[in-house]
């Protein structure tokens, strides 16, 4: 009876504990959230997006109707225009030409690309690493032979 008693009392103090390491993970998560859709937003603008803020109650009952963080297109006679709702950072509506949609695609393709070489270079970047030390790497495929002999 009195070891219960004991794990109670332990669960007890750990209960804070354990709520507030959750809270501070969420936290953490939505500001990793706000972080990327503030990039996305510069590069909305960047690309000719023109943010139009939900400052009417109408236009916020309109922006809640709209999937958020997503592009939406809204034709408009012979062109489309692109709407990019977000609720969350800006409380506004991005809305751009076919030419701003296109830019924006052309642009996350260069960065995604200029990412991929910096990593690409920064794996190889470090003269004292000895890729043999960790010995025979399986999984490339038949006929795989490394610099080391893999």
């Amino acid at each position: 009876m009195q070891q219960v008693h004991k794990k109670r009392s332990a669960m007890t103090r750990l209960a804070p504990l354990a709520a507030v390491s959750a809270i501070a993970v969420l936290i953490a998560g939505c500001e990793t959230t706000r972080q990327m859709v503030t990039h996305k937003e510069d590069s909305l603008t960047a690309a000719g997006f023109t943010a139009r803020p939900a400052n009417t109650p109408k236009r916020a009952a309109m922006l809640k109707r709209l999937p958020p963080h997503r592009f939406v297109q809204k034709p408009d006679g012979e062109t489309v225009d692109y709407v990019y709702a977000d609720p969350l950072v800006c409380g506004c509506l991005y809305v751009g030409s076919e030419q701003a949609y296109a830019q924006y695609v052309r642009n996350e393709q260069q960065q995604a690309l200029a990412n991929e070489q910096m990593m690409t270079a920064q794996l190889y970047s470090d003269p004292a690493w000895d890729w043999g030390a960790w010995g025979p790497w399986g999984g490339f495929g038949p006929g795989f032979r490394g610099r080391h002999g893999w």
